[in-house]
């Protein structure tokens, strides 16, 4: 059991925050089969600060979706604070939800150079002071849990997870999410688990281990290297929502069976329609095609299917595809 304010997780399942991926449609998808709790795409505290309408709609949630985070980033204690207390209150502009977050997270680990270039995400692992003041700013006016997501350093000559971790648990962190990779690293292998490790002994707070879970074995050997408190999965639910399922009968002692062809596609088009549902025909259907390609990726079939995918301009086009596809599979 995991417990994070007056979140109770059976086994510390999460959903990651991923940039153009973990949409409303996608977390409800992986909250169907099996991630216990959601994080929002990464939502700029200065884009809330100056009422940017789209900034706003990322935020957006529905109960389905619950227990659910927001994630902020920004490099500004003072405005990260009031990003966060709007977010807390759902007092923002655009998206008024029907429930509340359940806690703030906090970007620390963003390594994309637009981000990490000014000042912010990943960037805040070279300036660990400002890192502890503004978890400490941000946890100052929020009455819910606030949690921070770093990654293992900056480079390899820089590997400070530990000192942040112990920083912001200081600061009034409630729990922390590691990333077994550095900036300079991006997504490339190996993770380094040996940090997320180390971090876990270290703080007195949950820690969620990150980075190269993509199998039920996968989270086997990171729960018990790490002794870690939960798991986030990202890329590995891309495409395979079914993930957190098979992890969860391994850590309940039951018999997982991997869904056939006809079953993914099922899904994918239960998951696709979501997404047009919250955008529109057109977004909707530009958005869904790399889910869909993910859906296929490694199958028999797949390359040809994709070409197709790629050119799908409305929903009767992808679903042509998939019943061709299945078809022929």
């Amino acid at each position: 059991m995991l417990k994070i304010g007056n979140v109770e997780l059976n086994h510390g399942l999460f959903l990651a925050p991923l940039a153009g991926v973990s949409d409303r449609a996608f977390r409800s998808v992986c909250r169907k089969f099996g991630a216990e709790c959601t994080v929002s795409e990464m939502i700029s505290a200065k884009g809330l600060h100056y009422n940017d309408t789209k900034t706003a709609i990322l935020a957006a949630f529905s109960e389905d979706e619950a227990p659910f985070f927001v994630q902020i980033f920004g490099s500004d204690p003072e405005i990260m604070a009031e990003s966060a207390k709007k977010l807390a209150t759902n007092n923002y502009k655009a998206c008024q939800n029907t429930c509340y977050p359940m806690g703030i997270d906090i970007n620390m680990g963003c390594p994309v150079p637009k981000i990490a270039g000014n000042g912010d995400g990943s960037a805040l692992m070279k300036n660990p002071k400002l890192a502890g003041e503004i978890v400490k700013a941000v946890s100052a006016v929020v009455d819910i849990p606030v949690t921070v997501k770093i990654r293992s350093g900056w480079d390899d000559e820089h590997i400070n997870a530990v000192e942040v971790a112990k920083i912001v648990e200081e600061n009034g962190a409630k729990a922390i999410c590691v990333h077994g990779r550095t900036k300079a690293q991006m997504y490339r292998d190996p993770v380094n688990i040996d940090i997320i490790k180390s971090v876990k002994e270290s703080v007195n707070i949950p820690v969620i281990a990150n980075g190269g879970i993509n199998t039920a074995d996968d989270a086997k050997r990171m729960l018990e290297y790490t002794g870690c408190d939960g798991l986030m999965i990202a890329r590995g639910a891309m495409g395979n929502p079914f993930l957190f399922e098979e992890i969860t009968a391994y850590l309940e002692g039951r018999a997982y069976s991997v869904p056939n062809m006809e079953e993914r596609m099922k899904v994918a088009m239960e998951h696709i329609r979501l997404m047009i549902d919250y955008k529109g025909e057109y977004t909707g259907v530009m958005e869904a095609r790399k889910h869909l390609a993910w859906y296929i990726q490694g199958q028999k079939g797949a390359a040809s299917a994709r070409e197709k995918v790629n050119h799908a301009s409305t929903l009767d086009d992808l679903e042509k595809i998939v019943n061709d596809y299945l078809r022929n599979f």
